[in-house]
């Protein structure tokens, strides 16, 4: 059985909160985007925090039988992209997150509201 993007995307944050993610935040990019449904973004405030948020979001993912399509970056751990399809977490090194301002180019999606 496929989990939903909005399973999947719940699955990334809760994986990005266990590892202690900062300032994570989800953009809806549905009828905006054909890349992703949602855009998981986040920050580690060391390489060592960034690996750790990445790996556990990927461990997640694959045992709940989601694809992974893609895990760039593990290796510098300045800017860890982990594309599971419908939904691509972004993890950032604090310094990197700033510059990158991926909130900002992405704008026109709505920032999905954690309960």
């Amino acid at each position: 059985m496929s989990m939903t993007p909005e399973a999947i995307m719940a699955l990334v944050v809760d994986a990005a909160d266990d590892k202690k993610a900062m300032n994570v935040v989800t953009l809806n990019l549905q009828g905006i985007s054909l890349v992703a449904d949602y855009f998981v973004i986040c920050h580690g405030n060391s390489e060592t925090q960034v690996q750790a948020i990445a790996t556990e979001a990927r461990k997640k993912a694959q045992e709940h039988g989601v694809r992974i399509r893609g895990y760039e970056g593990v290796d510098t751990a300045r800017w860890v992209l982990l594309d599971l399809g419908d939904v691509v977490l972004h993890v950032f090194h604090r310094d990197e997150r700033e510059y990158y301002n991926i909130e900002r180019l992405w704008s026109d999606a709505k920032v999905v509201e954690r309960v």
